[in-house]
């Protein structure tokens, strides 16, 4: 498995145990990450964790018109995260290409949650890019 892929599926383990478990931030990070990652990795996963978790509530702003009828409060909790992780891969990691960002968020939802979940983060993140570049 790719490194970034494992990094990002790390966040979204993490990300999901301060959401749901009520985990703190900085032990949730220890808890998903092996002892044995380097610090590259270390930094990317934190920087995921803490950046969408800074950026919650400006990446649910920027969300909420791209929902076709649903709000933010309204879905699972796990496509919320990873719709909530790639929001700040877009705005704020200018170096990442918004396809792989797309592209990883769809694998962690076909990974992580149900069927139907990939097809919908995939309509609403690709929407969320064509809004920026045409604004």
């Amino acid at each position: 498995m790719a490194a970034r892929r494992l990094g990002r599926e790390q966040a979204l383990q993490a990300l999901y145990g301060i959401a749901v478990g009520k985990r703190e931030p900085s032990e949730a990070v220890d808890e998903v990450i092996n002892e044995k990652a380097d610090t590259e990795h270390r930094l990317f996963v934190a920087d995921l964790v803490y950046g969408t978790l800074r950026n919650a509530e400006d990446s649910d702003t920027l969300l909420a018109p791209h929902l076709q009828e649903w709000t933010i409060d309204r879905l699972a909790a796990i496509d919320r995260i990873i719709l909530q992780m790639a929001a700040f891969e877009i705005v704020h990691v200018p170096t990442m290409p918004q396809a792989v960002v797309i592209n990883e968020a769809v694998e962690l939802a076909k990974r992580f949650s149900t069927d139907d979940s990939a097809g919908f983060i995939n309509g609403v993140l690709g929407s969320v890019v064509r809004g920026r570049i045409s604004s």
